[in-house]
């Protein structure tokens, strides 16, 4: 059995913008939450691949995030408006 431990996308993009924001090494940065170095490295260094544009007033990693959540939402609550107007639709036709 793999002891690995699995962190949600919310505590990658916290933990990368709190090393953006805070500009202190990622060692140190990986030390005080208890991750290691290479992991933090690793996600700082794929926001900024992702992210090549991004610059002091840009959006963090944390707003990106939340950005990609949001629209997941937002492609759920579509599919689901669209299948209730379906099924209003075979409803009412069925009242006839």
């Amino acid at each position: 059995m793999s002891s690995r431990r699995k962190f949600s996308p919310e505590f990658k993009a916290e933990a990368v913008e709190l090393v953006i924001s805070s500009g202190r090494p990622i060692v140190q940065v990986a030390k005080e939450i208890g991750i290691s170095d290479g992991s933090l490295g690793n996600w700082v260094r794929e926001w900024k691949e992702e992210h090549p544009e991004a610059g002091s007033k840009d959006p963090g990693p944390v707003e990106w995030a939340k950005y990609k959540a949001l629209q997941a939402e937002n492609a759920e609550l579509k599919r689901e408006i669209e299948f209730l107007g379906k099924v209003s639709a075979f409803f009412a036709a069925k009242q006839r």
